[in-house]
């Protein structure tokens, strides 16, 4: 299940964030300090192109989802879990893919987009082969200053017409 974020959510959300392991995965690897936490979810939390979500999975905050809608067609979409919690529950796998239908399922049918657009590091592969497992499609590729360095990057997208 996917809700509305709250205010109450912020710490928790700040600590999936800066797990190594979701550090690791992103785009910027550093530790996010609090103050940058804070200014960051005050504009996402203001901005109504933006979507700010929680997913839940077995009733328990699990994971955070951010929406982008730049153009009324489709938007682009991030996210990142609560890995300690959900390995201590050995539930990571489903809440992966718990979230990307949960994801998809919200920009098309509450956004009502019919395109949802992502990216992920070339070299996750973990991600990606969890993306086409949800029916996503590698659009292309780019390259992206990570950590100092070039790294490629991959675009993903999933069809409304294809969503499961």
């Amino acid at each position: 299940m996917l809700r509305e974020a709250s205010d109450a959510d912020r710490d928790m959300v700040l600590c999936w964030r800066n797990h190594p392991q979701a550090r690791r995965a992103s785009f910027s690897t550093h530790e996010i300090d609090a103050a940058a936490h804070d200014r960051w979810w005050s504009a996402v939390r203001a901005d109504d192109m933006k979507w700010l979500l929680i997913y839940e999975h077995g009733g328990v905050p699990s994971g955070v989802v951010t929406l982008v809608t730049a153009d009324p067609d489709c938007a682009n979409w991030g996210f990142y879990l609560d890995i300690d919690g959900l390995n201590r529950r050995g539930e990571l796998l489903p809440a992966w893919m718990g979230i990307e239908q949960e994801s998809a399922s919200f920009a098309f049918e509450k956004i009502g987009v019919s395109v949802l657009r992502g990216e992920v590091p070339a070299a996750n592969t973990a991600v990606r082969r969890l993306h086409q497992r949800c029916g996503f499609v590698e659009i292309g590729t780019y390259f992206r200053e990570i950590d100092g360095a070039p790294r490629e990057v991959v675009r993903v997208e999933l069809r409304k017409d294809a969503h499961l």
